[in-house]
């Protein structure tokens, strides 16, 4: 975004009391707005900026200048790619995972076999689309008319930066942003079945329903085990380099360094043991068991828990459907018991070594209190003896080796196990399980590519605002969906990915950290189940962070979506079909709006609220809102000017969707500009129509 305007202008001729529309110029050149703007950032994020300027009358007959600007975003392309990169990395990592498992029999084998395959074959393709991603380089969004291209299908339609400036006589200047962008679906993939929301209901349902030669794990289950997958990938190295540096600081013979060291060693194993505490890997391991060579039943299985279902007596073993984890004779379920609190145990002999190293070094008597909780059948202080002028590099260097032997056991077993655990997902349903797997990233992407495109202009929109600063790392951001979609034919399955996606955000947390090149662009890292957005900032705005941003704390936000068909197919829907998806999202994102609401009042600083409550009627604005939802009434756009009104108090994200973004999203964006400037800024009220009207007829 420009900091000057000496673009070409066309002047257009006004006429107030001939009640025209009062269009000042259009211009080709961005304006500086405020310092926040002028920001390199931004200019690095967003393109191609087209301006258009007004004046309208006030409610006193005075002037209010008006600047719209629509803004193209690189993001379109990078977030996408980005994300392809980190998924492909991901199925490499299982791939390589499964073909570890190690010698299996002859049933699984095959199926492993099979799975790895088509899990091959679909890497292949998002290597593919990468390819051909990265060989764009004309526009910075995608047309409408390229939705359907499969080399497109991860990115977003029309993404754009919708921003109106206001400058009035009698209120300071602002800013109200909207980002405009299509539907996020996967409309290479078509809609005759569906979008995910039923597709991810109906594939459910036949996995419980239906027989397959594998062991049912609940989504839940294999949501879990990915995530005890990511977190033994993350902590184990992070373990080992605290060890390293324990050790470093023992050869350094430094006190202070040794108990730094320490705790941060202990804080991460203590997380890494508590990682296995699930029931889910015991479970695991003993279908592992069962899945090798011999492992065979000797006796019949029992449940685990009341949840779990007893395998058919009449089914041979290796091809029926197992809904539990069958109890094995010959499996030691307490060996797993054994090398997991080895970890522990081997981490108490090492704080007891420290405190006694301390100790002695110290001249005091007694150990600290760390070395309290060492177990008592591990007795480490009475198997530790140690003599003044020993090196403490060698009474520790043992006991570290000794840790690290004991998490490479553990890590080696939980790995296959539960990677045995992801193995009954895709093998149970090739290629239905991928298929869905890419329409979900798919759609995702493409609602990725908006939200870190609307987080990163609303950070340096509000970059100076303490009350926004605090209320992001408090409680996070409310990001608002304003969806456009009719209830008819295709835009069904649209609205259906589009709900999942957008509900696939709050996987997404944000984190701020200083540039520290010209390369701003933002970094996502994570997986499936979780990713983080680094967010890059210069270094003179980093230090105005409060505290915990510049620390590195995770920002999130909680996507809520409301839809309102408005087009001549949703007049079909509501007098020949059927309405209840869009009622039961509506019904389900007031839910959530309305818990976000109440944790802002619970957790938000008091003078905070007592100010915020002043200045916003939202109590009231929420139940508006509810009743509108239950009255069920005929495309009612007060639903939108609710929601958006809510969003727009509790500083948040505004998104406008629909279709392709640009007919319904442009008419449903201008009516919302225009009661901005009735409701806010004092708008005459004979021309809210005019107003309208001049904005609609000189559209970007």
């Amino acid at each position: 975004m420009g900091e000057i305007e000496d673009g070409e202008a066309d002047n257009i001729t006004t006429d107030v009391q001939g009640q025209k529309c009062a269009l000042v110029c259009e211009c080709s050149a961005p304006e500086s707005v405020s310092r926040k703007d002028s920001l390199p950032f931004l200019n690095a994020v967003l393109k191609n900026p087209v301006c258009k300027l007004y004046r309208f009358p006030t409610s006193d007959n005075k002037w209010m200048q008006i600047r719209e600007q629509m803004s193209e975003s690189i993001l379109s392309f990078h977030i996408p790619k980005e994300l392809i990169s980190l998924q492909i990395k991901e199925d490499l990592c299982r791939n390589q995972e499964l073909k570890e498992l190690g010698e299996l029999s002859p049933h699984w084998d095959n199926l492993r076999k099979n799975v790895l395959t088509h899990c091959d074959q679909m890497v292949n393709m998002y290597q593919d689309i990468l390819t051909e991603l990265s060989k764009e380089t004309g526009s910075s969004f995608k047309s409408s008319s390229s939705k359907g291209e499969k080399t497109l299908e991860f990115v977003p339609i029309n993404l754009h930066l919708q921003r109106m400036h206001v400058h009035s006589p009698h209120l300071k200047d602002a800013l109200y942003d909207v980002i405009t962008v299509g539907a996020p679906a996967a409309h290479f993939q078509g809609f005759k079945n569906g979008g995910l929301r039923k597709l991810l209901h109906r594939f459910e349902a036949e996995r419980r329903n239906t027989g397959y030669q594998f062991i049912y794990y609940s989504p839940e289950n294999t949501a879990k085990a990915r995530e005890v997958l990511s977190n033994i990938n993350q902590l184990q190295p992070l373990i080992a380099t605290h060890a390293d540096l324990l050790l470093n600081s023992a050869s350094q013979h430094s006190p202070d360094s040794l108990k730094n060291s320490l705790k941060m060693l202990s804080e991460k194993t203590e997380l890494f043991v508590h990682a296995f505490k699930d029931q889910l890997v015991r479970s695991a391991l003993l279908a592992l068991y069962t899945a090798r060579p011999g492992g065979v039943l000797k006796k019949p299985p029992s449940p685990k828990s009341g949840t779990e279902e007893s395998i058919s007596q009449d089914l041979p073993l290796p091809v029926r459907r197992q809904d539990s984890i069958p109890h094995h004779s010959d499996y030691d379920e307490e060996e797993w018991d054994r090398v997991w609190a080895s970890v522990g145990k081997s981490l108490n002999c090492i704080i007891a070594m420290v405190d006694k190293l301390i100790e002695r070094e110290s001249g005091g008597e007694g150990s600290s209190a760390s070395s309290k909780d060492v177990e008592k059948d591990s007795s480490p202080e009475d198997s530790i003896i140690t003599h003044p002028k020993e090196d403490w590099y060698e009474q520790l260097y043992p006991l570290i080796l000794t840790l690290k032997d004991c998490m490479g056991e553990v890590v080696n077993r939980a790995k296959q196990s539960l990677t045995f655990v992801l193995l009954q997902e895709l093998a149970y349903s090739l290629p239905q399980c991928l298929m869905l797997t890419l329409r979900r990233d798919i759609v995702f992407s493409q609602a990725l590519a908006g939200l870190v495109c609307g987080f990163i202009i609303k950070l340096h929109t509000s970059l100076y605002d303490p009350g926004f600063l605090e209320q992001l790392h408090t409680v996070g951001l409310i990001v608002q969906y304003e969806g456009l979609l009719s209830t008819y034919s295709e835009e069904i399955g649209m609205l259906e990915d589009m709900a999942v996606g957008i509900s696939d955000l709050k996987k997404v947390a944000f984190k701020i950290i200083e540039a520290t090149s010209n390369d701003v662009l933002p970094v996502i890292t994570g997986r499936r189940e979780h990713y983080v957005v680094e967010v890059k900032v210069p270094a003179r705005m980093f230090e105005s962070l409060p505290l915990q941003i510049k620390e590195g704390q995770l920002l999130h936000v909680h996507p809520v979506l409301f839809n309102v068909g408005i087009n001549e197919q949703q007049t079909l829907a509501e007098r020949f079909g059927d309405v209840s998806l869009q009622e039961s999202i509506n019904q389900e994102n007031f839910e959530l709006l309305k818990e976000y609401y109440t944790v802002f009042m619970e957790k938000m600083p008091p003078d905070y609220i007592s100010h915020f409550q002043e200045q916003n009627d939202l109590k009231g604005l929420l139940e508006n809102l509810h009743q509108n939802i239950q009255a069920k009434k005929r495309k009612n756009v007060e639903i939108m000017w609710l929601a958006a009104t809510i969003c727009r108090k509790l500083n948040g994200i505004r998104f406008t969707c629909c279709k392709s973004a640009k007919d319904r999203t442009s008419m449903s964006v201008t009516l919302e500009q225009c009661s901005i400037l009735r409701d806010e800024h004092q708008l005459h009220k004979d021309f809210f129509i005019r107003a309208l009207d001049c904005m609609r007829s000189h559209e970007f």
